[in-house]
This record gives C-alpha cells, sequence and structure tokens, in this order.
C-alpha cells in the first residue's frame, strides 16, 4: 500500500524546476515523489532545443505520461517570447472583434507549446476585466462583459484544442473584483453571490463542458461564500460550486501555492492537505524544491493515517489517470528543426502586425 500510496499522491503534484537544465538534487526527488507533471518558466528556457531536451528529460526519469505545462497567454505572460517570437497580448487580440483571430492565437500559441514539447497551456483567463482590478490584470483581461470574455475563451480554446493542446480556464470563480496582486497578498473580494452569478462565474459556466482543466484563485470571497478562506482551500467554491452547480468534470488545478494568496494564509503543509480535502486535482508548487517535498510528504502523512483522505487522493488519481490517456499527454517530446521554429516566428509575427 505505501508504494500504491506515493505514487498516487505524486500524481497529485505539478512541480517547478530551477533552472534550464536538470540538478542531481532535481533528478533525485523526481525519481522519488513521480510528480503528475512539471510547468516551465522564462528561468527554464533559453532556446528551443534545450527546451525539448529538459521536458524529455524530465519525462524519462518519471517514466509516466505527464502534464507539460507553460503558462501562454500573450503580451505580459508569454515564457516564450525570447525563443520563438511575442505572443500579443488578450486584449489587443480581442480587440479586433474578430472571432477568427481568437481561434488563430489559440492555435498559435498551441503551436508554440506543441513544438517545444509541452502538451499543456495554462489559458485563456476569463476574469473579467472591471475598473477594480485593472491595474493587476492589465492586457491579461479581455472585456468585462462575461459572454464576450466566453465568446473569447471559446474560440481560444478551439485553436489549442486543434494543436492537441490541453487549455485550462483561470482564475475561478474570477479575479476581476480584487485590486491586489495574489502572487503577494490574499485578494479579498467583497462582491455578492448573485453578482457573481450573474458576472464572474458566467465565463466558467458557458464553457464548463469545453474546459478540460479549471484553475482556482488564491482570493477571498466573503460575502459570496459566506467564509474568509481562499476559494484554493474552499470546498465551497470547488465541490458545491464547480463540481455541482456548473458540473464541471474536467480536472480542478490550484494556481501557485508559493504565492502570497495562500502563504499569508496558512503553511504549504496545510494549504496542500486542505486543497486537495475539499476538492483540488492537482497543486502547482513552481519553484522551491523545499515546499514540493514538503507538500508532498505532508499529503503522505496524511493518506497514510486518514482512511477518509486516502479515499479523496484515490479519486483525485482516478480522474488524473484517466485524463492522461488521451493523445496529447502520450506524447513524448521531439526536438524541434530550426527552420520549423523560424517559420512559426514569421508567423506569429504577422498575426501581431493583423
Amino acid at each position: 500500500m505505501s508504494i500504491t500510496l506515493r505514487r498516487q499522491v505524486g500524481q497529485l503534484i505539478i512541480a517547478g524546476l530551477e533552472g534550464p537544465r536538470l540538478t542531481a538534487m532535481e533528478r533525485t526527488w523526481l525519481k522519488l515523489i513521480r510528480p503528475s507533471g512539471v510547468i516551465l518558466f522564462r528561468r527554464n528556457v533559453e532556446e528551443a532545443n534545450q527546451t525539448a531536451q529538459l521536458l524529455r528529460d524530465v519525462t524519462e526519469i518519471t517514466v509516466e505520461p505527464m502534464f507539460r505545462c507553460v503558462d501562454l497567454e500573450g503580451g505580459l505572460v508569454d515564457r516564450l517570447r525570447d525563443v520563438i517570437a511575442p505572443m500579443p497580448p488578450p486584449a489587443a487580440v480581442f480587440a479586433t472583434g474578430k472571432p477568427s483571430l481568437f481561434k488563430k492565437q489559440g492555435s498559435l500559441i498551441g503551436q508554440e507549446a506543441r513544438m517545444l514539447g509541452f502538451n499543456t497551456v495554462f489559458a485563456p483567463v476569463l476574469d473579467l476585466a472591471l475598473p477594480a482590478s485593472s491595474d493587476v490584470m492589465r492586457t491579461r483581461a479581455v472585456s468585462p462583459d462575461p459572454t464576450e470574455v466566453a465568446a473569447y475563451g471559446s474560440a481560444f480554446l478551439e485553436g489549442l484544442a486543434a494543436q492537441n493542446i490541453v487549455g485550462c480556464g483561470k482564475h475561478f470563480p474570477g479575479l476581476g473584483g480584487g485590486n491586489l496582486d495574489s502572487h503577494h497578498a490574499m485578494p479579498v473580494i467583497n462582491r455578492s453571490f448573485e453578482v457573481m452569478w450573474r458576472e464572474d462565474l458566467v465565463p466558467f459556466r458557458l464553457l464548463a463542458a469545453q474546459l478540460p482543466m479549471v484553475m482556482v484563485s488564491h482570493a477571498s470571497y466573503p460575502q459570496a461564500a459566506k467564509e474568509k478562506t481562499p476559494a484554493s482551500i474552499s470546498s465551497f467554491w470547488m465541490k458545491k460550486i464547480l463540481r455541482e452547480k456548473l458540473r464541471f468534470r474536467g480536472l480542478i488545478i490550484s494556481d501557485d501555492m508559493e504565492m502570497g494568496g495562500i502563504l499569508t494564509q496558512c503553511s504549504i503543509e496545510e494549504a496542500a492537505i486542505e486543497s486537495v480535502a475539499s476538492g483540488m486535482d492537482l497543486i502547482e508548487i513552481c519553484k522551491d524544491p523545499e515546499l514540493v517535498l514538503r507538500a508532498y510528504e505532508a499529503l503522505l502523512s496524511e493518506a497514510e493515517s486518514s482512511i477518509s483522505f486516502r479515499r479523496i487522493v484515490h479519486g483525485a488519481e482516478v480522474r488524473i489517470r484517466r485524463f492522461k490517456t488521451r493523445p496529447p499527454i502520450l506524447r513524448i517530446p521531439t526536438l524541434p528543426r530550426k527552420t520549423a521554429i523560424h517559420k512559426l516566428a514569421l508567423e506569429v509575427n504577422r498575426f501581431a502586425e493583423k
């Protein structure tokens, strides 16, 4: 049981890496934990072949199919801008008013990701572009109108899917009403549930059947949920609203558990256990290997001592493994050709000019 349980707990974690190549320590803990996936940032990306090789190395070590994740929204959040070409921001693409270009952006981002060995892109942003969050979200959010946000998100997801890339809507249940950056502190969003149901939740409601993954925020919604805890450790938001009311059947993933929005409220051990107990399938820990190991050991210890928590872990792991039978997750990264990278860069530049 211990070996099986260790593997199940590892499947709940998406881990970050420290640099462009695996260290000896990283190879050791990757073999131990066998995380469900990895996420790369600009610190991990020097050039195309190096990035693809890094993802190949991780896949070989863990043996099993992996989520190879990257944040690729365009504009402010574009990890591949220096390797391929800068992708225009979502707000600029949306401003064209052309759904064909919304889909084209998703397709180009999907091509970029696939070419470098990724299979999962954490986009589109489905937060509303409200005045409260304008200084935080900036060009990441496309519109204050929830139906327009959903239209952009739907076309973008179609583009990703056409390239066999898994998309992820974020940040449930919505950061549009917040004025703090959850990277540093926990936003407290005082919007009633009635308002959120008519506005913030509409993109998630309309896209629930289309979204493969939904990312949950580290914001608190005391008026809507009648609790002060972040959504990322709230069964109200994940079980009652996302699973039951919205009937979402994809995977639920946390925003980075190293963010101030959660670690100012509790320890990494508490955050990991509470999030999984509240309905989270996957937790992201994006940089510090110590936090990855602490979260892993906390989850394992809780599962060993609690039958009910062990059942929750098993249920999440079953959902994850079923998801991993999809072709995008099974494909092993190949090294890209320079000519293909150059051709794609030209296409992205032409799209940006449009």
